[in-house]
């Protein structure tokens, strides 16, 4: 029985050594490849750093007035459309002008204030005042009719209790319900805190599918994938170097990212666990390789390598929820989206690094992230493998 335990621990040296070797020689290649190194470099950085200046919300928008009563009360309603949110544009003298400037982009809201509006507003009678907003954007449109609607119901409010006599001093001894909310997670309602981080995980999907499966058609330009063939290695010692050099790529890019951008630069605090956040993202890489590896056997060259990496990657992406809210989703679609393991990194990535969540809260995410990533992982071992058979 002693040499049968001598040959296979032998073997399994040998097994190991030969992995080692695969791998090492996977990453001494990437680092000759000096244009991949650069972009996988700006991906984790400058890429990351440009979408922390992309913001949602409404900020400066035009506001063009056609003030047909000229008097205090619409002068008051005008100059509550006060910055951040709107800029005063102008006053225009007709409704035509306003819907040029829609129409040319140069205006966000057009505020159309009717003849005798001080006058019925004196009287008690019912007036209403025109607001006409480009909402080709629709973030900035909606946003833009939610503000302004605001502005002008608090200046009805005001007007109301001004003609019927009320004081601030009468209100504050009457019933009234006060609205006291309070924001989780980012109070200060950053867009820097939110974006960054998509974006970070949406390169790291990316990079997971596209560096396995151009690692391995390079082998197939180059000619090397029939020295692989012929060698003693098996279709795993070959695949599986891929995936191990590739995945530790990515991590190392990752923590680049974190420290340097989401800390260093943003000021994102990182609430959770990092080595929980490390392993998640080791895992979910593992995962989305599977699907390079299958595009790698698909592929002849780099260039079929990309296009297929693109059908593939939208659909994960666009069902994720790093673009559109899930909520905002069709019922159908909504259900789709548990077949994109990046909805569930999506859900740890956040709970990890912004709210400070365990597994104790995102044990259903890994759970579906686990399952769905063996299969996808599974699926490309297997096409892999095919190609050598």
């Amino acid at each position: 029985m002693k040499p049968v335990r001598q040959f296979a621990g032998g073997g399994l040296v040998l097994w190991w050594s030969r992995m080692v070797a695969m791998t090492g020689k996977e990453l001494l290649q990437l680092g000759r490849d000096t244009l991949l190194v650069v972009a996988v470099l700006y991906l984790f950085t400058l890429d990351v750093m440009m979408s922390g200046g992309v913001k949602m919300d409404l900020n400066q928008g035009v506001v063009m007035v056609h003030d047909a009563d000229h008097s205090m009360a619409s002068r008051e309603l005008i100059y509550r459309f006060q910055p951040p949110y709107f800029k005063l544009g102008g006053e225009i003298p007709d409704q035509k002008e306003g819907l040029r400037l829609l129409d040319q982009g140069k205006a966000l809201v057009v505020l159309d204030i009717p003849p005798k509006f001080q006058h019925d507003l004196i009287q008690g009678k019912p007036t209403a005042v025109q607001i006409q907003i480009d909402t080709s954007n629709t973030i900035l449109g909606t946003l833009a009719a939610s503000y302004s609607a605001q502005i002008i119901e608090q200046y009805s409010f005001d007007a109301a209790l001004q003609r019927i006599g009320l004081t601030d001093a009468n209100l504050a001894g009457m019933p009234m319900l006060v609205d006291r909310h309070r924001v989780w997670y980012n109070p200060n309602q950053e867009d820097a805190w939110f974006m960054p981080i998509s974006e970070l995980l949406t390169v790291i999907t990316v990079l997971a599918m596209m560096l396995p499966a151009a690692a391995a058609v390079r082998e197939k330009e180059r000619g090397t994938i029939e020295q692989l063939i012929v060698s003693p290695l098996t279709p795993i010692q070959i695949m599986l170097p891929k995936v191990i050099a590739m995945t530790l790529v990515i991590l190392l890019g990752t923590v680049l990212s974190v420290f340097l951008v989401l800390y260093g630069v943003f000021s994102i605090p990182i609430k959770g666990s990092l080595p929980l956040f490390f392993t998640v993202t080791a895992l979910y890489t593992f995962a989305v390789s599977g699907l390079g590896l299958f595009i790698s056997t698909m592929s002849r060259n780099l260039a079929q390598t990309i296009m297929l990496a693109i059908m593939i990657m939208m659909p994960i992406i666009l069902l994720s929820g790093a673009w559109t809210p899930p909520e905002a989703m069709p019922p159908g679609i909504r259900q789709a989206m548990y077949l994109s393991p990046l909805y569930y990194y999506i859900e740890m990535s956040y709970g990890i690094l912004l709210k400070g969540a365990g597994l104790d809260i995102l044990w259903d995410s890994l759970l579906g992230l686990t399952l769905l990533g063996s299969l996808m992982f599974g699926f490309g071992v297997w096409r892999f493998r095919r190609q050598f058979g």
